[in-house]
This record gives C-alpha cells, structure tokens and sequence, in this order.
C-alpha cells in the first residue's frame, strides 16, 4: 500500500511538472508581424519566404509584402526572394509584451549568368558540309536587271493568261459600254478634254514624231 502511495505521488509530481514547462515554454510566445518594402520605390515586395531556421517552419508574405504568425522569443527568421538579398533576424528573448513588428526593406541583388553560346549546328562537320552545300544569290542590281529585262517581260505578258476574274472584268467593262452608247453613236475624242490635254503633254515632250521617218532616213 505505501509502495502504491509512493508511485502516485511522483506520477502526479511529474505532471506538474511537466505542466509547468508547457506553461514556461508557452510564455515565450509571440505574435510576429511585418512587412517588406523595396529599398529603391518602397513599394510592397510580395511573396518573400519566411523561415524559422531552428524549427524549421515557413510561410510567406502576402501580395502586399505583409505577414504574420506566431512565433518564439529568440527564433532565428530567414527571409529570401528572388533579385533581393536575403535576409535573417533574431527575435529578441528580453521582449516585455507578446508582440514583435519588423519594418524591413529588400535591397535588389543582381546575379550574373555565365554566357550561353548557341550554335546553329551540332558539330564542326554539320557547318562544313551547310557551309559547302550554300547558295549565295546574286546581288541586289543582277537581280533587278534580270527581272526587268524587256524580252523576259514580255514573255511573261504574253505567255501568261489573265485570272478569271480580270477577264471577267474586261468583258463586262466592253459590255457596259455597249449598253451605255446603244442606240447612239459613240462620242468623238475630238471633245474629250482629256484627250486634248494629253496632246498637249505629248506635244510639249516631243513624243510626237513619226515612226518611219528614221527609216526612211
């Protein structure tokens, strides 16, 4: 009966002392808030992870730099985000209230790659053999002169019949002038001012000159 005694009295002495440390150790809670702004426009820097390096937790900022949650008195928070330099802060174990608010801002960190160079082809053989293989056009003037000679163009506007539709065009063009003078004569171009003032162009250039005259001569 005393051995029993005994075994209760120190089971119920270890819970409370165990309560007891669950109390101590809840009292180094703490309510963490704060927010990230950049250093250059002090604008909010959103979605910056959050990490209790001794615990190994985490969370992250919020669309607006902020952030908050619960935390202990002396954990060790790393903070990191793409193109800023990280950083890492204590929280202080002397804090006399349950709140700890941090006002922080991310200066730009720059990383430089190391060069990619892309090649066209897989091996010096490859190139070789395209480079062999290439045609090289001629220039910009032989080219030109070649579509612009006079026998080759009007062999193109001879040999090639026209589209449907330009076809299609011309003949209803002829059929409406039909219809239009039908019944009467057609006008003289003697009236039409816009014959005469192509006269007096052709006149003033003189492109009026008779095509058998250099044969005769």
């Amino acid at each position: 009966m005393q051995s029993r005694l005994i075994t209760l009295i120190f089971i119920l002495s270890t819970s409370f002392l165990a309560q007891a440390q669950v109390i101590k150790r809840d009292s180094t809670l703490i309510q963490f808030s704060g927010v990230f702004l950049d250093a250059d426009s002090l604008t909010p820097v959103p979605w910056v992870n959050i990490i209790v390096v001794n615990r190994q937790k985490g969370t992250s900022t919020d669309y607006r730099g902020a952030f908050s949650f619960v935390a202990h008195q002396g954990d060790t928070i790393q903070f990191t985000c793409i193109g800023y330099k990280p950083f890492q802060c204590t929280i202080p174990d002397t804090l006399s209230t349950k709140r700890y608010t941090l006002v922080q801002l991310f200066s730009r960190d720059t990383y430089n790659l190391p060069e990619a160079v892309i090649f066209p082809w897989p091996s010096k053989e490859d190139f070789r053999e395209a480079f062999l293989e290439l045609y090289i056009p001629p220039d910009d003037m032989e080219r030109a002169r070649r579509n612009l000679e006079q026998a080759e163009l009007r062999d193109k506007v001879t040999g090639v019949p026209n589209w449907g539709s330009i076809n299609y065009k011309q003949s209803n063009q002829m059929y409406m002038e039909r219809m239009y003078y039908a019944g009467q004569p057609p006008p003289m171009t003697i009236f039409n001012p816009f014959a005469w003032a192509e006269f007096f162009r052709a006149l003033k250039n003189g492109e009026l000159k008779d095509p058998n005259k250099e044969e005769r001569d």
